[in-house]
């Protein structure tokens, strides 16, 4: 497997892999599938500000993708990243999002964050294990904050700052 910085042209599989959580899954409040040209459009959002866009690829097929952006766009959010993880539907379980994650932390570590958040829609036992995995605490919960589904979902989130040790 080799993890990369994304390009444009895989927009196309990382809507798919993306396209299924949307239709699939509470993990995103998103409800209707995106196209490629948005995906592409968030991609090079993404990167245009000088944040890290990663996929996981075997044999030409993307397997997951990981990105950071900032956290919020007011300035003093400035030193606050938020991370985002996805796998594609049947290649869970596989190490891909730790080997996103490893490499992903790496190029973060090279920018100037105090802090690194990751919103986990709940619940998701495997994205709460990868988040602690790597030193991120739960410090905030949500109650009944998404409506997916016909249900309510609850939000946590995680952070990992500077400071906080593995």
């Amino acid at each position: 497997m080799n993890i990369r910085p994304a390009r444009l042209t895989d927009a196309s599989q990382i809507c798919e892999i993306y396209n299924h959580y949307i239709l699939a899954s509470h993990c995103t409040f998103e409800i209707l599938p995106i196209d490629t040209a948005e995906m592409g459009s968030r991609i090079s959002d993404v990167l245009d500000h000088g944040f890290p866009f990663l996929v996981a690829e075997l044999d030409d097929k993307l397997l997951g993708y990981a990105y950071a952006r900032q956290f919020r766009t007011r300035p003093a959010y400035r030193h606050s990243a938020e991370t985002s993880v996805y796998i594609r539907n049947g290649s869970e379980g596989r190490g891909i999002g730790t080997a996103l994650y490893e490499r992903l932390f790496e190029a973060i570590s090279k920018l100037d964050f105090h802090a690194v958040i990751a919103g986990v829609a709940l619940p998701n036992d495997a994205s709460i294990r990868l988040h602690e995995k790597f030193g991120f605490e739960k410090v905030a919960h949500f109650r009944e904050v998404g409506f997916k589904f016909g249900k309510w979902i609850d939000v946590g989130y995680w952070q990992l700052s500077k400071n906080a040790t593995k």
